[in-house]
């Protein structure tokens, strides 16, 4: 199966948690919680279009003010998740500057932040216009679990203990177009925007009669027209789509264990925290995060073909290995660890 996106975090497992989540083929990308981004590039940091926060402990949120600062003055709206008290956190960092200049601005920068309540969220929308003030346009509506819902993707959210409400999140692409490059070749289609056309078309459950236009390749002001379902006969294999789960910042309780466990189950990749020996279990359980033990455990139950250990505590910086062997026991699998 080819590969929709390219997870990868973002620091090393000591470093402070985000991960980094570009799609190939687009000038996209997400981003799954918000600490120290100082080694993305500029040009990365462009592509996000969705952050998604666990919580805003000050190693998950400080590369907020990075962030902010390369996106303003651009054209661009950022979308960003957050559990209770997210909004009023968010606010408390943008109140902290001083904006009376950026009405010179000629780009329309703007955050849509969502607060997610076990029951409902709550809408936000900041213009860089106004000095990021809120524009009134306050929306409340009903929490299923969805928080992003597309015609290629979804990503779900559960909400976690860690002594604060926090979230775990699961990105799954629904189905994955392979585009067969030897049938463009026989048919003598090039490559090119049409291809994301046609992929969205059929993400979207478009009628299989419906005209698909491609530019000749021979003539630069001609184009061919197939019928969508016939052009899918001929150059798409469909496979299963590519998933990820995302959990920072969990105690290891039962009650976590099953939320976790029906976020992450079946994914392809999981990015869990592996922050204290089970040796140090009552340490982890009085800092309300999960052992390496439970990490792997965790990627055990959910069936996952792949886990990435991290946020690991300082405190094992001259024995990483002791955390990585502790996942890989439990999981049964080496470590960045493939089944």
């Amino acid at each position: 199966m080819g590969l929709s996106f390219l997870p990868r975090l973002v620091n090393s497992p000591f470093g402070d948690p985000a991960l980094f989540v570009p799609f190939r083929y687009q000038n996209r990308a997400m981003l799954f919680d918000l600490g120290d981004i100082a080694s993305l590039s500029a040009r990365d940091i462009l592509k996000i279009s969705h952050i998604f926060i666990t919580h805003t402990h000050m190693d998950h949120f400080v590369g907020f003010d990075r962030l902010l600062r390369i996106f303003l003055g651009r054209e661009k709206k950022l979308f960003l998740w957050g559990p209770q008290g997210f909004l009023a956190n968010l606010e408390g960092k943008l109140a902290g500057y001083s904006w009376n200049l950026v009405g010179n601005y000629g780009h329309r920068f703007s955050f849509q932040a969502v607060e997610l309540h076990p029951d409902r969220a709550i809408v936000k929308r900041y213009p860089c216009r106004d000095g990021f003030a809120t524009d009134g346009s306050v929306r409340e509506m009903p929490f299923n679990g969805i928080v992003l819902n597309e015609a290629a993707l979804t990503v779900n959210a559960v909400h976690l203990d860690h002594g604060i409400p926090v979230l775990g999140f699961a990105l799954r692409e629904r189905f994955h177009i392979n585009i067969m490059k030897e049938q463009l070749e026989r048919l003598k289609l090039a490559p090119g925007p049409w291809l994301s056309r046609f992929k969205a078309m059929l993400y979207r459950g478009a009628d299989p009669k419906t005209p698909v236009d491609i530019p000749s390749s021979k003539h630069p002001y001609a184009s061919l027209s197939f019928p969508l379902g016939e052009l899918k006969s001929a150059i798409v294999r469909i496979s299963p789509g590519q998933s990820l789960a995302y959990v920072a910042d969990a105690a290891g309780t039962d009650e976590n264990f099953d939320r976790i466990c029906n976020l992450a189950d079946g994914v392809d990749h999981l990015f869990i925290e592996a922050a204290f020996s089970h040796a140090q279990q009552d340490i982890a359980r009085r800092k309300r995060h999960l052992t390496a033990r439970q990490a792997g455990a965790l990627a055990l139950s959910c069936r996952v073909k792949q886990c990435t250990p991290f946020h690991y505590s300082p405190r094992y910086t001259d024995c990483p290995g002791m955390l990585e062997a502790e996942v890989e026991n439990a999981f049964g699998q080496p470590s960045s660890i493939h089944r």
